[in-house]
C-alpha cells in the first residue's frame, strides 16, 4: 500500500499508534536488559524515535529532560558523522555534553534504519541512559569539575557498531575507562537490544502499511501536532513574562547563581528567552543549548497539548533564546556535569507564567533531592555506586491542595529506588522513611509534604547529597507560605552535624545522614483554609496541631471538633466585608 495524497483520520490514527507502540517496545527491551538501577528502576532514560528527515515521530516515556535533548542531539550526531557515512547496522555513541545536551554519563546511541527503496536513512533511532562511571574525576557523581576534560571520556558521535558487529576497540576503550565496567558494557547491550527492536517492529510497520503511507501519515501527524500547539498557545494571554530564581552555587565559590527566563507570549508563537541569566561559571551546573530547549519544549508541551504523543511539530512554533556563553548555553570547555539547575530552571518557566495561566501551580520542592551511596560491599567484594531520586511535594494550585512525596515534575515517570535494592545492592542500611509533618508550604490550598529519610552506613563508603536549591525557599502564589527548602544533615545528632546541599562526604561504618525534603508552595491566605481540611490535615499527620492553630487558625480538639481563633474570626470578618463592598 501506497500513496502520495492525504490520508484520512483514521489510517493516520492507527499508523501513530503503532509508531508509539515501537517506542514502547523499545522501553521494555531497555527496562528489562538494563544492569543498572538507575536505568530499570529509576527509568533515568529516553527513547525518541525520528524520520528521515530528522523529525520526531515518536517517543516513549522516560526522563522529560532527556526526550527533548535527544532532538538537538540526533541533529549534531548526524551532522558530525555525516548522512552519507551511514549504513545499516551502525550504531553511533555521543556523549559530548554540548552536543548531546546532558552530562557525560548520559550516553546516547543512535543509529541509522534503512528502507528498501528509499536512498538514505529512512528513520533514525536514538536510545539515552545513564551510565554509572565513564571514567570522570571522581567515583559516581563529579560536583566540583571546573571544565570538561574533569568529566569523563568523551564520544562525540564515535562508530561503537559497526554493518552489526560492535566495535572491538572502542568497546575496550569504555571498559578500560570506567570503574564499573561490568556495569556500563552490560548497559550498553541493554541500550544496543533496544535499538534493535525499534528496528525490527519499525520494519513490521513500514511492511504491513507501506513505506510511502507511514511516510505520508507522519507529515500529517508531525502537521496536526502544530496545528495543536499553535491552537493552544493563540488561546493563552499576549504578554511578556519574567521570572528570577537562583541556583545554590557552582560547588566552587559558594555564590548563589542568578537565572531569569522572559517568557512571550506572540499570537501563536511563544519565545523563552533566558538571555537574562547569568554568564558561564567555573563549576559544573552549566546548561548545554539542548538541555535549555528541553525545558522550554516541556512547558510548552504541557501547556498546549499534555495528553497528546509528542512530535516534531509541537514545537514549531517555539523560540529559544540563549546565547553562547550564558549559563543557559555552555560551550567548550565549561563543565557541565552537575545539572541541578536544570530542575530549578524548570519551576522558574512556570514561575514566569504563575500569574497569568490558571491551571500553573505553585513551586514544587525546587528540585531533585536525591543521594547517591558509593563504596566497597565486603559481601561480594565489589565497588558499587546506587542512587535514588527523593520524592518532594508538590505545589498547590487554585482549587486543590498539592501532592505529597511526589517526584519532581520536570522527571516525568521517574521513580525512586525502592529500599530493598538500595539495601541490596550497598552497604546502607534504612532506620527511617516518612512524610515531614508541616513541610507543605501553608495555604488557602496547602503545598504537599516531603520525605525525611535516615540511613546508617555498615561499611565505610560515601554519601552524594544531590540538590540544588537548599540555599532558597520554593515559591507559594497568592498569599501562601513557601515551605522550607531541602537539605540532608551529615552525621546527626553529633557534634560533627552539617547541614548540606550539593555535597561529597567520607563516611565511616556506623555514620549516618539524613535526607530531608522540602514540601511544595502553599496558594491563598492559609485563613481562609477550609477547618475540616485542617482537622483531617491534624489527623492525617501532614499538619501539626501547634501549626494548625497558628498558621490555620483552627484549633483541633479532636475528630471533627475545632475552634477558630481570634485571627480566623477577623480574617473571616474581613473578607465578609469586602464580599459586601465589592
Amino acid at each position: 500500500m501506497t500513496t502520495t495524497g492525504r490520508l484520512d483520520g483514521a489510517t493516520v490514527e492507527v499508523i501513530r499508534n503503532y509508531l508509539v507502540s515501537v517506542g514502547e517496545q523499545m522501553r521494555r527491551t531497555l527496562v528489562r536488559a538494563a544492569f543498572n538501577p538507575v536505568i530499570y528502576e529509576v527509568l533515568d532514560f529516553g527513547i525518541s524515535i525520528y524520520n528521515g528527515e530528522l523529525e520526531l515521530m515518536a517517543e516513549a516515556a522516560g526522563i522529560t529532560h532527556f526526550l527533548g535533548a535527544n532532538d538537538y542531539a540526533i541533529r549534531k550526531g548526524v551532522e558530525y558523522v555525516g548522512r552519507e557515512n551511514l549504513a545499516p547496522g551502525d550504531v553511533y555513541l555521543l556523549n559530548y555534553p554540548y552536543w548531546s545536551g546532558a552530562h557525560s554519563y548520559d550516553a546516547m546511541l543512535f543509529a541509522p534504519v534503512f528502507r528498501d527503496g528509499k536512498d538514505g536513512p529512512a528513520a533514525y533511532l536514538a536510545v539515552r541512559a545513564h551510565w554509572m562511571d565513564l571514567g570522570a574525576k571522581a567515583p559516581g557523581y563529579v560536583l566540583d569539575s571546573t571544565d570538561m576534560h574533569q568529566e569523563g571520556l568523551i564520544f562525540p558521535g564515535t562508530k561503537i557498531v559497526s554493518r552489526g558487529e560492535p566495535v572491538h576497540d572502542i568497546l575496550e576503550l569504555v571498559r578500560f575507562n570506567s570503574r564499573l565496567p561490568d556495569l556500563t558494557i552490560g548497559d550498553f547491550h541493554a541500550q544496543l537490544a533496544a535499538l534493535r527492536t525499534g528496528e525490527i517492529r519499525l520494519a513490521q510497520v513500514w511492511e504491513k502499511f507501506g513505506g510511502d503511507t507511514v511516510d505520508q501519515a507522519v507529515r500529517q501527524i508531525i502537521e496536526h501536532g502544530e496545528r495543536v500547539s499553535r491552537k493552544g498557545v493563540a488561546a493563552l494571554p499576549d504578554g511578556t513574562w519574567t521570572a528570577v530564581e537562583y541556583c545554590d552555587d557552582d560547588s566552587i565559590t559558594d555564590d548563589l547563581i542568578r537565572m531569569e527566563v522572559k517568557v512571550t507570549i506572540d499570537g501563536d508563537r511563544m519565545i523563552v528567552d533566558f538571555n537574562g541569566s547569568d554568564g558561564a561559571v567555573l563549576g559544573p551546573v552549566n546548561l548545554p543549548i539542548g538541555s535549555t530547549e528541553s525545558l522550554a519544549k516541556a512547558t510548552l508541551k504541557e501547556l498546549t497539548s499534555p495528553h497528546e504523543p509528542t512530535n516534531a511539530g509541537h514545537f514549531r512554533n517555539l523560540e529559544v533564546r540563549a546565547d553562547p556563553g550564558n549559563f543557559f548555553h555552555a560551550v567548550y570547555p565549561s563543565a557541565t556535569f552537575t545539572q541541578w539547575s536544570a530542575i530549578v530552571a524548570f519551576e522558574m518557566l512556570h514561575k514566569a507564567l504563575a500569574g497569568v495561566i490558571a491551571s500553573i501551580p505553585a513551586s514544587s520542592g525546587g528540585d531533585e533531592p536525591g543521594f547517591m551511596a558509593l563504596g566497597h560491599d565486603p559481601r561480594t567484594g565489589r565497588d558499587f555506586v546506587i542512587s535514588n531520586n527523593e520524592g518532594i511535594g508538590w505545589g498547590a494550585t487554585r482549587d486543590h491542595d498539592g501532592a505529597n512525596a511526589q517526584q519532581h515534575p520536570s522527571q516525568s515517570v521517574v521513580r525512586n529506588t525502592p529500599i530493598e535494592v538500595l539495601e541490596h545492592k550497598s552497604t546502607i542500611f534504612h532506620e527511617r522513611l516518612e512524610l515531614i509533618p508541616d513541610s507543605g508550604g501553608a495555604g488557602k490550598f496547602r503545598g504537599g509534604v516531603g520525605v525525611l529519610r535516615q540511613v546508617r552506613y555498615l561499611a565505610d563508603g560515601e554519601v552524594l547529597s544531590m540538590k540544588k536549591k537548599s540555599k532558597t525557599r520554593p515559591w507559594a502564589l497568592d498569599g501562601g507560605h513557601e515551605p522550607e527548602p531541602s537539605e540532608m544533615v551529615l552525621w546527626p545528632g553529633t557534634d560533627r552535624a552539617k547541614r548540606v546541599g550539593m555535597y561529597r562526604a567520607a563516611m565511616k561504618a556506623g555514620d549516618r545522614f539524613i535526607n530531608r525534603t522540602a514540601g511544595g508552595g502553599g496558594y491563598g491566605n492559609p485563613l481562609d483554609r477550609d477547618p475540616a481540611a485542617v482537622v483531617a490535615d491534624v489527623l492525617d499527620g501532614y499538619v501539626t496541631a501547634e501549626s494548625a492553630e497558628r498558621l490555620y487558625g483552627v484549633i483541633v480538639d479532636g475528630p471533627g471538633d475545632w475552634r477558630p481563633t481570634p485571627a480566623r474570626v477577623a480574617r473571616a470578618t474581613e473578607v465578609s466585608r469586602r464580599t459586601k463592598e465589592g
